[in-house]
C-alpha cells in the first residue's frame, strides 16, 4: 500500500501504535520488508540537466544550470558546485514557504557533502582561466510530493541531472587571449561534466531505542522513528559521507550493517540511474539528427553537378 494518509505529518496516537506494533513484527505498513526498498522511477526532461525521480510516493525534480563566474581565491583553478531546495506547501502541508527550514537546510547539506567530500564531479574541468573565469554549477532540487525519505529521492535526481547536463564548450580569443569566447550550440557542441563516480544515498530509519532498523522509512515511519542515519556510499563500495540525526547512539555493528546493505542498494541504483541516462542519451541524439539532417547527399550531388 503506497497511498500516504491525508495529513499524515499529524498521525493520531492509535496509528503511531499501530506502525510501531508492526515493524516489531517485521512488518511495514506498506507491505515491505524491514530492508526492502522502494521502486524508483526516473525521468527526463527534453532540455539538458533536467530530472524528475520517483520513489514510492516521494517525487522530486532536479534541475542543472551553469555560468560563468570568478573562482574563489583559495581555489583559482576549480569550478563550483553549490545545491538549492525548494521546499513547497503543495508537497507536504508541514513544509512553509519563505526561507528554507531545518529540513530543506539538512536535505542540502547531506546531498552536496556526498558530491563535495568524494570529489565526484571534476570541477578542475571547470576552469576556463585561472583566477578569472570558471564555470558555477547550481543544482536546484524542488520536493513535488513529500512520501518520505527525501535525501535519497533528492540525491537520485542530482545525479541523474548532472549527467544529463551539457555546458556550453568555450574557446579563448581576443588580441591578449584572455576573452572567454562562449559558443552556442548550434556552434559547437556543448560538454558533458566529467562525473567519477555516482555516491548514492541511502537512508535508514531507527525504532523502539534503535533496536528495529529499515532502509528507505516512508513519510508515516518518519513521524514516529526515534532517529535517522544515511549513509552516502558508491558502487565500488567507497564510503562518501555518514550523517547520523536524532535518537541515541549507534553500535559499531549496526553501522557495518548499513553499510554493507548500502553497498549493495547502491550498486542497483547506479545501474539503474546509468541506465536511464543511456536511454536519454540515444534519444537525445536521435532528436538532434532530426532537427539537423544530413547535408552529405547533397553535398555530393552539388559537387556532381
Amino acid at each position: 500500500m503506497e497511498g500516504r494518509l491525508a495529513n499524515s505529518w499529524r498521525l493520531t496516537v492509535n496509528d503511531k501504535n499501530f506502525i510501531k506494533t508492526a515493524l516489531l513484527s517485521e512488518i511495514r505498513i506498506d507491505g515491505r520488508k524491514p530492508f526492502e526498498y522502494r521502486k524508483i522511477s526516473i525521468k527526463f526532461g527534453r532540455e539538458d540537466g533536467s530530472s524528475e525521480v520517483q520513489l514510492g510516493q516521494t517525487r522530486v525534480m532536479g534541475m542543472v544550470t551553469a555560468q560563468l563566474v570568478q573562482p574563489y581565491r583559495d581555489r583559482p583553478k576549480e569550478g563550483i558546485l553549490s545545491i538549492f531546495t525548494e521546499f513547497s506547501p503543495m508537497a507536504d502541508p508541514s513544509f512553509e514557504p519563505g526561507r528554507p527550514g531545518e529540513l530543506a537546510v539538512e536535505l542540502g547539506r547531506i546531498v552536496d557533502r556526498g558530491l563535495r567530500e568524494s570529489r565526484a564531479v571534476d570541477t578542475e574541468s571547470l576552469c576556463i582561466l585561472a583566477g578569472k573565469f570558471v564555470w558555477a554549477i547550481r543544482i536546484d532540487l524542488h520536493i513535488l510530493d513529500n512520501g518520505g525519505n527525501l535525501v535519497d529521492a533528492a540525491n537520485i535526481a542530482a545525479l541523474a541531472a548532472l549527467l544529463t547536463f551539457r555546458r556550453p564548450e568555450c574557446s579563448l580569443g581576443g588580441e591578449d587571449g584572455q576573452e572567454v569566447i562562449v559558443h552556442p550550440p548550434e556552434i559547437r557542441e556543448p560538454l558533458p561534466l566529467t562525473v567519477h563516480h555516482l555516491p548514492i544515498a541511502i537512508s535508514f530509519g531507527f525504532f523502539s531505542n534503535e533496536s528495529i532498523l529499515v532502509i528507505d522509512p516512508t513519510h508515516n515511519e518518519e513521524a514516529v522513528m526515534g532517529g535517522r542515519m544515511t549513509t552516502t556510499v558508491n558502487a565500488n563500495g567507497d564510503i562518501c559521507a555518514i550523517q547520523k540525526s536524532g535518537g541515541e547512539g549507534v553500535p559499531r555493528r549496526v553501522i557495518m550493517q548499513c553499510l554493507q546493505l548500502a553497498t549493495s542498494k547502491a550498486a542497483s541504483i547506479t545501474k539503474q540511474i546509468k541506465d536511464a541516462v543511456e536511454v536519454f542519451n540515444t534519444e537525445r541524439a536521435l532528436r538532434k539528427i532530426k532537427r539537423h539532417p544530413t547535408s552529405t547527399g547533397d553535398d555530393v550531388r552539388e559537387k556532381q553537378n
